[in-house]
């Protein structure tokens, strides 16, 4: 018996057995599949042009946009999918109607009254700037939550030193930044459980709790000293930054499609300036 023959039920078998896990993989997002710069240099320029439009159409088409890339784009899961879909009106209504009582009526008295209590009267003019407000903070947090949905801070990092040849010393310094935040979270709770079990600066009122927090910020410095250190001592004996250059374990191309949603994001960018000054 040849060795191809051999063979041919092994490469068979496996083909088999891996048929049914290609075919219950489930489907990725296309921004989450994307390049992680595609988060900064799509969005970016769109929130600039956000704040320069005063259309309310204009800014209204923004944000369902947003709204429907967000959820179609990143497929965030039916809770946070329904947080933004009723969120974003609601966020915006109350902002509208918060912003427009701060606006002084004598600059829209001219406008007409939408709502008459004695003296005080709440004009159209002061829901349009209201709603203007209301519609530029919504956009600008869809436009927000959409690179924070689509990507992360760590891949965002690895993508710029591969693409924007960021010295991979300052990338992953700021990435060793950003790790610990959740490491100081983990140590100030031990610390707090620690206090509790010692009956450490018991007590109630505003004066207990100050006392409390102030107690935790030399151990908390003191831990994070200690793990700086560590970091510190770990990069050293891997020979990190003695190299004008390193080696990636996880890459991240640069697609066409990326391409594609990069200009496609510009494209909106001028298409609402253009809606904007009505040409």
């Amino acid at each position: 018996m040849s060795a191809a023959t051999v063979q041919a039920p092994v490469v068979a078998e496996h083909a088999v057995v891996a048929a049914p896990a290609r075919a219950s993989a489930p489907r990725r997002a296309l921004l989450r599949t994307a390049n992680p710069l595609v988060s900064l240099a799509g969005p970016f320029p769109l929130m600039v042009v956000v704040f320069f439009v005063a259309d309310l159409r204009v800014l209204a088409a923004i944000g369902v946009a947003t709204a429907v890339l967000v959820v179609a784009g990143t497929l965030p899961g039916p809770r946070m999918s329904a947080a933004v879909l009723l969120g974003a009106p609601l966020t915006a209504g109350i902002v509208t109607v918060s912003f427009g009582f701060w606006v002084d009526a004598a600059a829209v008295a001219s406008t007409p009254v939408l709502v008459q209590a004695g003296p005080w009267a709440y004009h159209a003019g002061q829901l349009e700037i209201g709603l203007l407000t209301g519609l530029r903070v919504v956009d600008l947090m869809l436009l927000a939550l959409l690179g924070a949905l689509a990507t992360t801070g760590p891949d965002v990092v690895r993508a710029s030193i591969q693409h924007l040849r960021i010295p991979y010393r300052l990338g992953y310094a700021a990435l060793a930044a950003v790790r610990f935040v959740p490491r100081f979270g983990h140590e100030l709770e031990v610390i707090r459980s620690a206090h509790r079990v010692r009956g450490v600066a018991r007590g109630r009122g505003p004066v207990a709790a100050t006392r409390r927090q102030a107690g935790y910020a030399v151990p908390l410095l003191a831990g994070g000293i200690r793990h700086a250190e560590r970091v510190s001592y770990a990069m050293d004996a891997r020979a990190f930054g003695a190299h004008s250059t390193r080696t990636e374990r996880t890459t991240h191309p640069w697609r066409l499609r990326d391409t594609v949603l990069v200009l496609s994001f510009w494209a909106a960018c001028v298409a609402a300036l253009v809606l904007a000054a009505g040409v």
